[in-house]
């Protein structure tokens, strides 16, 4: 990260907040204060989105800012946890960006209604003033995941990408200034023309536990980036099998060929 912990300092309300984290053995008071000057974007304000964002904001993220061009559906409530009933027909990403403030007054969370592209990304990542910390990918299709990645070489953002879908799940933590390979290179380009790729939420069902426990598992990782500049996930593709409890890790390297972080 570029930002200075000379020129921060924890209040006592955050020092009161993030007590117990700040408690744990391996993460002290640097670490919050890295973690309270980190500015992270996410695109995807549902079922990934929710639980990862809310508890990033809960241990003290200094900046959330959810890009998402969906509204809230009936659907939604059974794993979206930030919104309510009284929620269906607003938009996701404001919605849960005032959620988020009221969970944590003393973080900036802010919501784009808008859709990512190549096109916009400079703009919506606010890369005027300076290239934020972290990407999640918190959305639910393959296409769209293929252009966060192109957006997160361009620019060297390091990316959080996790899926979710019926009973499994994904997560990896890309580093693109690193040159040790990107989501292309794990899983190549998107082709709408096989089942996989078409495979969503919407379409194929996914358990409230999955969902959950990715966004955390995504929390989890970012957390450790964020605070401890640390990538728990250097090279690795972690698995989630809910339905066998179990979790593995599959190695990858950089594709020599790959036509996006390669070239």
């Amino acid at each position: 990260m570029t930002h200075s912990l000379d020129t921060e300092m924890l209040l006592d309300a955050e020092l009161l907040r993030y007590a117990r984290q700040i408690l744990l053995e391996g993460w002290d008071v640097d670490a919050q204060l890295r973690l309270k000057s980190a500015r992270v974007v996410m695109i995807g304000a549902g079922g990934l989105g929710c639980p990862a964002s809310e508890t990033l904001v809960r241990a003290g993220l200094g900046q959330v800012h959810l890009i998402d061009d969906d509204v809230i559906e009936m659907s939604n409530l059974q794993r979206q946890t930030l919104f309510l009933p009284t929620d269906i027909g607003k938009p996701k990403a404001s919605t849960a960006a005032q959620m988020l403030q009221r969970i944590n007054p003393l973080i900036k969370a802010r919501g784009t209604v808008a859709r990512l592209s190549e096109e916009n990304a400079y703009e919506l990542l606010d890369m005027a003033s300076g290239k934020p910390d972290l990407l999640l990918d918190c959305t639910d299709n393959f296409a769209t995941r293929d252009i966060i990645n192109r957006i997160s070489v361009r620019y060297q953002i390091p990316l959080l990408t996790a899926s979710a879908i019926a009973m499994q799940g994904q997560l990896a933590l890309f580093e693109p200034q690193l040159n040790s390979g990107c989501y292309h290179c794990v899983f190549g380009a998107p082709n709408t023309d096989t089942e996989l790729d078409e495979r969503t939420c919407a379409n194929s069902g996914v358990l409230a536990s999955t969902t959950a426990i990715m966004g955390s598992l995504q929390a989890n990782a970012a957390l450790q980036y964020l605070g401890l500049t640390k990538n728990p996930l250097t090279g690795k593709l972690l698995l989630w099998d809910g339905s066998l409890m179990q979790q593995r890790l599959m190695g990858y390297k950089q594709d020599t060929g790959c036509p996006i972080c390669s070239v």
